[in-house]
């Protein structure tokens, strides 16, 4: 079961709920295990060949998507919080293949993307199966849309990974 829901949000606030058809520790992992990642992370016909975290709070990460015609997109940021099986909290940032923060223009987004976002995701068990809750804070409304369709179809991924 993949089930959409859909969640009223601020005006420069993204938020996707998904339930997954998996445990909570597993939907978790999902999350904490750079091999995992690497099997959801991009949307949809992009791959993930690059995955390093250190998965702790003040820990940073790199993630690489590639996309079909072979460009890399990066992503940085730092763990802010992090409660086992229940709620990660990191700053979300365009980057370069070394880690150094870059405007959302590098990658031909709008010149108001800002530097840094907050995405908190939030894992609540509901009879076996886990119910996903992903806000995407500080999101310029012009972008929206194009980010929820990015996180659905990562989540479709994740989704795939999980069986």
């Amino acid at each position: 079961m993949n089930d959409r829901i859909k969640t009223p949000a601020k005006a420069d606030e993204l938020v996707i709920t998904r339930i997954f058809d998996a445990p909570r520790e597993r939907v978790w992992r999902a999350w904490a295990e750079p091999e995992q990642i690497m099997k959801w992370w991009g949307p949809k016909e992009f791959t993930s060949p690059s995955c390093k975290m250190d998965f702790r709070e003040g820990g940073k990460y790199l993630f690489c998507m590639r996309a079909p015609d072979g460009k890399d997109y990066w992503v940085t940021g730092v763990y802010k919080e992090i409660i086992k099986h229940e709620k990660i909290v990191f700053t979300d940032s365009f980057a370069d293949e070394h880690g150094n923060a870059v405007p959302g223009s590098y990658y031909g987004m709008g010149d108001d993307f800002p530097m840094e976002l907050t995405v908190t995701v939030t894992f609540e068990d509901i009879g076996g199966k886990t119910k996903m809750t992903l806000k995407h804070a500080g999101m310029p409304g012009a972008e929206m849309s194009d980010m929820g369709q990015g996180w659905n179809e990562l989540f479709d991924k994740l989704a795939e990974s999980l069986k």
